[in-house]
């Protein structure tokens, strides 16, 4: 007995379609995918590598087919982004050497994705690295570079007395106030180079008594009792790092409260202790207070909220892009609250491993040994 052929369904018609459909665009997507110039490697759950593009063997030194069903932490375990990927990789992470080159940066980040599983991205930052470098040698080289004409130049206007020529005295005084201001300006530009291309800081023991009681002296002689200034000491302990950058950054927040508080403001330097057993540095002041839309750009060098008031009180504009540079270097932050016409309140927090509570610990472990 013969069989008729049996006549294709069309809803199996219409789903084959569809598959077929949805098989070619997987196909381009992963094409795409894979020609990106960003490495692309999508994890599992469980963080076992599932497929990669090829930016990522550039990049991150994977190799197909020996790294897929791999656990992705013990592919970066001996490279600059294992403590990061240890640690949960909840920020990116920026500027560090690429796995794959010696020779190339790169910034990551790991992004969820579909159900429970990750993305973990990374971007050649090479070109922008040297870029950077070529900025901060430029500027390092300038600012050295116009360091001795300038100190000449204001050499010979000390020499000039207004006295004998008085026409000209208005001229003069102000001839050396912006050599002076130019001077600052190269000195904080030296500075922030030498900063920049640190990756570490002295482990000094820094006294904090001898230091805010010079800080509050500092405050007193540039306000020239236009303003009252207080001190208040509420922790014991004192600070492991760099005493000159310390130094630097705090009388750096200091002098800023006493340019931009009127005659008659208030000051006041506080050492207390914070949360996470750390302790903070603090300036508050009772001065013009700060809009919102500004506060996450003061740090930025240059960044003035007002160009006329800033330059009318002598600042640099590079006074608090130091200060931040000195807190990273010492795993700080920098903390600013501030409300326009109400006055702004600036604190360095320093976390617990900074703190030095009694002798330092170096101090210890000698006179332990001498015993």
């Amino acid at each position: 007995m013969l069989q008729t052929p049996t006549t294709p369904h069309p809803e199996h018609d219409r789903l084959m379609t569809r598959t077929r459909r949805i098989a070619s665009r997987l196909r381009d997507l992963r094409s795409a995918a894979g020609t990106l110039p960003d490495a692309v490697v999508l994890l599992d759950h469980s963080q076992h590598v599932r497929w990669f593009n090829h930016a990522a063997e550039e990049l991150l030194g994977l190799k197909r087919p020996r790294d897929r069903g791999r656990l992705m932490g013990d592919l970066l375990r001996n490279t600059d982004l294992n403590d990061w990927w240890a640690d949960g990789a909840r920020e990116p992470l920026n500027d560090v050497t690429s796995p794959g080159h010696a020779n190339r940066h790169v910034t990551a980040t790991l992004l969820p994705f579909g159900s429970r599983q990750r993305l973990l991205l990374a971007r050649d930052t090479s070109h922008l690295t040297r870029l950077e470098q070529i900025r901060r040698d430029f500027v390092a080289n300038v600012s050295h570079e116009l360091r001795t004409p300038l100190t000449v130049i204001h050499g010979y206007l000390e020499l000039l007395d207004p006295e004998d020529v008085p026409e000209l005295a208005p001229v003069l005084d102000e001839m050396r106030a912006q050599s002076k201001r130019m001077g600052q300006i190269v000195e904080d530009l030296l500075t922030l180079s030498r900063l920049e291309t640190q990756d570490h800081v002295a482990e000094e023991h820094v006294q904090m008594a001898p230091l805010l009681a010079s800080l509050r002296k500092e405050a007193e002689a540039l306000s020239q009792g236009r303003h009252t200034v207080t001190l208040d000491v509420a922790s014991s302990a004192d600070l492991l790092g760099s005493p000159k950058d310390l130094h630097s950054a705090f009388s750096n927040l200091v002098s800023n409260a006493v340019r931009y508080t009127p005659t008659g403001g208030r000051i006041a330097i506080r050492w207390a202790p914070s949360a996470s057993d750390g302790a903070t540095f603090s300036v508050q002041d009772t001065g013009f207070g700060i809009p919102a839309a500004h506060i996450a750009r003061l740090t930025e060098r240059f960044y003035r909220v007002s160009s006329s008031r800033s330059r009318d009180s002598g600042g640099t504009g590079l006074g608090l892009s130091i200060v931040k540079h000195v807190l990273n270097l010492h795993q700080a932050r920098l903390s600013i609250e501030s409300e326009p016409g109400k006055g702004s309140t600036f604190a360095c927090v320093f976390g617990p491993d900074r703190l030095v509570h009694g002798s330092h610990p170096l101090e210890a472990t000698i006179a332990g040994a001498q015993r």
